[in-house]
């Protein structure tokens, strides 16, 4: 018997590389982007050379550009754990980065050495958890260092900062033109955007967009992943003109992103956010299922994918809260509890979620821990308490709490003396019986005024309802003081008059003495005033009316004729042909009418044959006979019967109608 050939040797049993061919090929493969093929061959440098640094360091770099971070997590940590002597924080604190674990990333940092990798690292933390400022300081830091397209970067940061009228002196100082790169164009639109130069930011989008379509063209770019680069630039674009008034040209853009879905994750959702902004209250269950595009496919509630981690948290914010408002809409009070009392811990800075979690409060009935909750917050959070007392104002004046209204109002120390909050105030304290309340803020009001180095228009106005609100509940001396002041500060006519009223009830001489300082009044200077006392006057005379004429030196007003106007015919009709005359009992039901003749019975149906309790018998055989066919047949039956039924009612409509016209 002929000896079996002896297979290929296995990968076990060829002898192994050395370790200096190993690392040729390794480097070939890092430097040919063939990421995964390096991985592998990191693992045989390992298996020769456990632990070896360089080996490792290869290892974990090629896993994060193939997107396994948390593999390259795992390695680091691990020889961490293994106390080797060599630091892998900075990829450390990259992984944690793409994994949004931000604060670990950030606190992973901390001991480095400032180094232009590790502030730009530490610059996109920054900016990913919303710290604005002190992204802006990185950048500025690194502008030295002279890194490629830092200066977009930095008009970015400078916007979400509240810096964007800087971003322009910016690009002056490092001579750049926005149209240099789409990006730059993109950013610094955003920039003209939030200085509300709208017109401007739409033609500088327009540019963006050419020369991005341009640019991507020159690196051979198929047209869809064009449109994705791009999707950004269009999203904008559509902002700006629902910004400028052109809702309907905004919707279809909004709408045409969605449908083609040739969009980056970040860009269709703030696509979708402001298309449900957009539209407000209408289609709400299609703007819930617009969001739930959004959503974490394997959360159990409402939670935005994980790739959404791009966006501000401004921008989330605004998702959820829009979310939050529908379902309020829809009136699904179970879901929206859920999600709101989530939103403190995601937005802990924001007031956002306490003004929800009342509006969830208001639709349940519930005004009053409404009122709680928001005066809760304001005490604990006084630098955040100015629209939360606005809110818990509008919350309890609309719930029929004037008093508690008023107080919110009143704590709001900046706008507390203003015009329209005072006179705000004063009719709430007024509804709810406090008429010295009310007194005492018009005093404040005034003192504040009178002392303030403003423009004194606002204490003229104030001091005017001031003067008319004492007068209305009776506090006459402290109203003609008021008008006193205004006569002998302003002027006033209208002051001078109020005054002359107001005394007239208190000292009839000092009115008088008021009075000689108005302008007597054209046409009565021949009526004698006591003469006039002294008459009688008409009498009136029960049952009959007063009529009063106006005489003015003679001559009389003549009565207006009143115009007579044509009468409107119906179109076709001829006045001189009338034709026969309408049916006066047109309108009157059939049965009211006098040619209405009711139809008579048939006696003949009424006649009983044969002897007692035949026809009963038979109805019952009938009946039984009925039955047993319609359980057989009772589809064509059912079929039958609609079809004749309706053929049947087609005639009388007919006649009926007839019938009613003449």
């Amino acid at each position: 018997m002929a000896p079996k050939a002896k297979g290929k040797a296995t990968a076990s049993q060829q002898p192994p590389l050395p370790i200096e061919d190993l690392f040729t090929n390794l480097n070939r493969h890092i430097e040919r982007s063939e990421f995964e093929q390096a991985v592998k061959v990191a693992d045989q440098v390992l298996s020769v050379a456990q632990n070896d640094e360089d080996a490792i360091r290869c290892k974990v770099v090629a896993l994060i550009k193939c997107d396994s971070i948390d593999k390259a997590l795992s390695i680091i940590l691990s020889a961490q754990r293994q106390n080797l002597p060599f630091d892998f924080s900075y990829f450390k604190a990259y992984c944690l980065y793409r994994q949004n674990k931000l604060d670990e990333a950030l606190e992973s940092l901390k001991g480095l050495e400032k180094t232009s990798e590790t502030m730009l690292l530490e610059s996109q933390i920054l900016f990913r958890l919303g710290k604005m400022d002190a992204c802006v300081d990185v950048y500025q830091k690194l502008q030295k260092s002279k890194i490629d397209s830092l200066e977009i970067n930095l008009a970015a940061g400078m916007i979400l900062a509240g810096k964007s009228s800087q971003v322009q002196e910016m690009m002056e100082a490092n001579r750049i033109k926005a149209s240099s790169s789409f990006e730059l164009a993109y950013n610094t639109a955003c920039s003209l955007i939030e200085r509300n130069k709208f017109t401007d930011a739409e033609q500088l989008l327009l540019t963006a967009r050419r020369v991005g379509q341009e640019t991507l063209m020159d690196d051979n770019l198929a047209e869809d992943d064009i449109e994705i680069e791009l999707a950004p630039i269009a999203v904008q674009l559509a902002y700006v003109q629902q910004l400028l008034g052109r809702s309907p040209e905004a919707m279809q853009a909004y709408t045409e992103i969605i449908n083609r879905n040739l969009a980056d994750e970040s860009s269709f959702a703030i696509a979708v956010n402001n298309l449900i902004a957009l539209k407000g209250s209408k289609d709400v269950s299609d703007n819930l299922r617009k969001l739930d595009r959004l959503k974490e496919q394997d959360a159990p509630a409402f939670q935005l994918a994980r790739g959404l981690d791009k966006l501000s948290p401004k921008q989330k914010e605004a998702i959820y809260t829009n979310r939050v408002l529908l379902l309020l809409h829809a009136n699904k009070m179970d879901q929206a509890r859920e999600l709101v009392a989530a939103l403190p811990d995601m937005f802990a800075d924001s007031v956002l979620p306490v003004l929800l979690q009342a509006a969830v409060f208001v639709r349940e009935n519930k005004a009053s821990k409404a009122e709680e909750i928001l005066s809760q917050f304001a005490e604990k959070f006084p630098d955040k308490s100015r629209v939360i007392l606005l809110a818990r104002a509008q919350v309890a004046a609309a719930a029929g709490h004037p008093q508690i209204a008023a107080d919110s109002l009143s704590k709001i120390h900046d706008i507390q003396h203003m015009p329209a909050t005072v006179a705000t105030v004063v009719a709430l304290k007024e509804r709810a019986g406090d008429v010295d309340g009310a007194s005492s803020v018009l005093d404040s009001a005034i003192k504040w005024w009178s002392n303030a180095m403003t423009e004194d228009g606002k204490l003229n106005i104030i001091m005017q309802e001031a003067a008319s609100f004492k007068v209305r509940h009776g506090k006459e001396e402290d109203a003609a003081h008021l008008y006193e002041e205004l006569v002998k500060s302003r002027g006033s006519i209208d002051a001078l008059v109020g005054l002359v009223n107001t005394v007239a009830r208190v000292d009839v001489d000092k009115a008088e003495a008021y009075e000689k300082k108005l302008k007597p009044l054209p046409g009565l200077k021949g009526i004698d005033v006591d003469s006039l006392e002294k008459t009688s006057g008409a009498k009136h005379i029960e049952g009959a009316p007063v009529v009063t004429e106006a005489h003015e030196e003679g001559k009389k007003e003549k009565p207006k004729r009143k115009r007579k106007r044509k009468p409107r015919y119906p179109k076709g009709f001829d006045p001189a042909n009338p034709g026969p005359p309408p049916d006066p009992e047109r309108w009157l039901p059939k049965r009211e009418r006098s040619s209405y003749r009711p139809k008579r019975k048939d006696k003949r149906a009424a006649q009983v044959r044969g002897s007692q309790g035949a026809v009963a018998r038979e109805k019952h055989e009938a009946g039984a006979t009925s039955t047993s066919s319609s359980t057989s047949n009772s589809k064509s039956s059912q079929a039958a019967t609609s079809k004749v039924a309706a053929e049947q009612s087609r005639p009388s409509s007919k006649s009926s109608r007839k019938k009613s016209r003449n």
